[in-house]
C-alpha cells in the first residue's frame, strides 16, 4: 500500500459500494488477500475495522472459519491499521505474529486492530506491535493476534 491509502480509503468510501471496491483494491495490491473476499468497514489512524464472511472457501474439515483465515484477516487489519497510522517518510513489514485460538469461529468474522503505541517518524527502524482481536457475531472473542512490524525510513 502508498503512504496515501487514508485518503483513497476516504475518498473511495464515499461512493455507492465504495467500502466494497476499496477492498478490492486492497486484493489487488496484495492478491494472498483475496483469498479471504475481505470487506474493510472502518480505515482510520490507529485503527482498521475488517471482516471476512463464513463461507465454503474459508471453512476447514470440522466447519468453522479457517486458522489461516483468521490469521490473514489479522494481517490486513493490522497493515492497513499501520498503513493509515505511519509518517510518510516511513514504511512497514510484518516482522512475525503470534496467535490464540480462543473458541470456534463460526459465521462472520470481525477484526479489530490497533497498534500498541503511536507510529514515530524515526531515522531508525523500530519493532511496534499491532493487537488484533476477532470476535463472532455474538461479539465473543475466538482469536487474537500480535503481529510485530518492523517499521523504518523509506529509501
Amino acid at each position: 500500500m502508498t503512504a496515501s491509502v487514508l485518503a483513497l480509503y476516504r475518498r473511495i468510501t464515499r461512493w455507492p459500494a465504495g467500502h466494497w471496491l476499496f477492498s478490492s483494491a486492497v486484493c489487488l495490491k496484495a492478491p494472498y488477500f483475496a483469498s479471504i473476499a475481505p470487506r474493510i468497514e472502518v480505515l482510520e489512524p490507529g485503527r482498521c475495522v475488517a471482516s471476512l464472511r463464513h463461507r465454503r472457501k474459508v471453512t476447514n474439515h470440522i466447519g468453522t472459519v479457517h486458522a489461516i483465515a483468521l490469521c490473514n484477516l489479522a494481517e490486513l487489519s493490522g497493515g492497513l491499521a499501520i498503513d493509515a497510522s505511519l509518517p510518510t517518510s516511513m514504511r512497514w513489514i510484518p516482522k512475525g505474529m503470534t496467535v490464540e485460538y480462543l473458541r470456534k469461529a463460526v459465521g462472520t468474522m470481525r477484526a479489530v486492530a490497533t497498534p500498541a503505541q503511536p507510529a514515530i517518524e524515526a531515522d531508525t527502524g523500530y519493532e511496534l506491535p499491532v493487537d488484533v482481536e476477532v470476535t463472532d457475531p455474538a461479539g465473543e472473542a475466538v482469536f487474537r493476534a500480535r503481529i510485530s512490524m518492523w517499521i523504518s525510513p523509506r529509501r
